[in-house]
């Protein structure tokens, strides 16, 4: 198969062609002008991350990505709470690192996020060993199917009654009411390994991909499908993504080159290792496509892998003109990916390029409200105009 090849739709909660366009916060650091380059203008601090989200909200962008990790930035719960008020019309996707909190109280604050953001709010599940420790995958696997089904009583049942292995509760759900209805708000999640497929296909709403192949992408949208299918559920797909965007493919790839031209590989690696999920399969993979890259890096058309040698994670980009750009998120689109999140360095100027030049092409909506989660009016709830008992 070739990226020429056209893409049977696979089963899948939105039908309808309609893209979630999302930004993203490096609130964990790494925002720079140079690859390899820790840059003291663009360091996390509060002030630098604010002006990033805002620039995302201004910018028409339906979603913005808030990362976790245990490095020099902002810890995402706080941050979130602390810019909801300035948002005027953005999601904020919050990364939880299951584990981290004790699942009631996680339920609660997600839902006090909820209430300030008034259901412009989701959440990445990540399902990674905690900081400091490397522990049992199977240990990872059952704490995060337990606390993704202790969230999901405590916002849509009276009581949370749960037995399992690792967690045991009997207790009112009052406290932890969302603003959304129709379930609360969407679990996006991500995860190359078995376990964490599975559990994606069993309560998740979006499950987001890292990079690859047109071929490799297709397959794993096939695969999570059949996975979600057979517990009888349908989910979306998303995309996350760096872009280099110009008017033309020789300014984009002569942008690429200046992004790694003072790349010292050791220093890079150095920082790519302090990331939490530096030692992940999926990062593995990653590696595996980056060696198969020609020499300027490209694996595929305008999929640039280069980014890879710094940031383990999300290692490649489209690199390219607006139309080679968006003929690749059609392509994308034909496969079934309804959510794209997106990033570019440094951050703010690259959201401003791709907002000129790609988002008035694509019909650009929030999942959450397309599928009903965002009430049209103030919803009952003990948090709003309940009784309070």
């Amino acid at each position: 198969m070739s990226y020429k090849q056209k893409w049977e739709t696979v089963p899948i909660r939105t039908e309808e062609r309609v893209t979630e366009v999302a930004w993203f916060d490096n609130i964990i650091g790494g925002d720079t002008d140079y690859l390899g380059i820790l840059d003291n203008g663009r360091r996390s601090n509060f002030e630098h991350c604010k002006e990033i989200a805002l620039a995302a909200d201004q910018l028409g962008f339906d979603n913005l990505l808030l990362p976790t990790a245990f490095t020099v930035g902002q810890e995402v719960l706080p941050f979130a709470a602390a810019i909801a008020p300035l948002m005027k019309n953005i999601k904020l996707l919050t990364a939880i690192r299951t584990g981290e909190l004790h699942p009631p109280t996680l339920a609660r604050t997600l839902a006090n996020l909820d209430h300030l953001l008034k259901g412009r709010f989701a959440i990445n599940i990540i399902n990674s060993d905690l900081p400091g420790l490397i522990e049992d995958p199977a240990l990872r696997y059952q704490r995060c199917a337990e606390v993704i089904e202790i969230l999901k009583q405590a916002w849509t049942q009276d009581r949370i009654q749960f037995k399992g292995k690792l967690y045991e509760f009997d207790m009112s759900s009052d406290p932890v009411k969302p603003y959304q209805q129709n379930g609360g708000p969407l679990l996006y999640f991500g995860g190359t390994s078995e376990g964490s497929r599975d559990i994606c296909a069993r309560y998740c709403d979006v499950f987001l991909s890292w990079p690859e192949t047109e071929e490799s992408l297709y397959a794993t949208l096939q695969d999570m499908s059949a996975r979600a299918a057979s517990y009888g559920r349908k989910i979306d797909f998303g995309l996350r993504i760096h872009v280099v965007v110009r008017e033309t493919a020789n300014e984009a790839r002569a942008y690429a080159k200046k992004l790694v031209s003072k790349l010292d590989e050791k220093r890079a690696l150095e920082i790519r290792s302090r990331g939490q999920d530096s030692r992940s399969f999926g990062v593995k993979r990653q590696d595996e496509l980056r060696k198969n890259a020609d020499e300027d890096g490209y694996i595929e058309d305008i999929v640039w892998t280069d980014i890879g040698k710094v940031f383990s994670g999300c290692g490649s980009g489209l690199v390219g003109s607006p139309e080679q750009i968006i003929e690749k998120l059609n392509r994308y689109q034909d496969m079934g990916f309804r959510a794209f999140v997106f990033s570019g360095f440094p951050l703010i100027e690259e959201a401003n390029y791709f907002a000129k030049l790609v988002l008035p092409h694509l019909k650009n909506v929030s999942l959450s409200a397309y599928h009903h989660r965002i009430p049209s009016q103030t919803p009952v709830t003990p948090l709003t105009n309940a009784v309070l008992k």
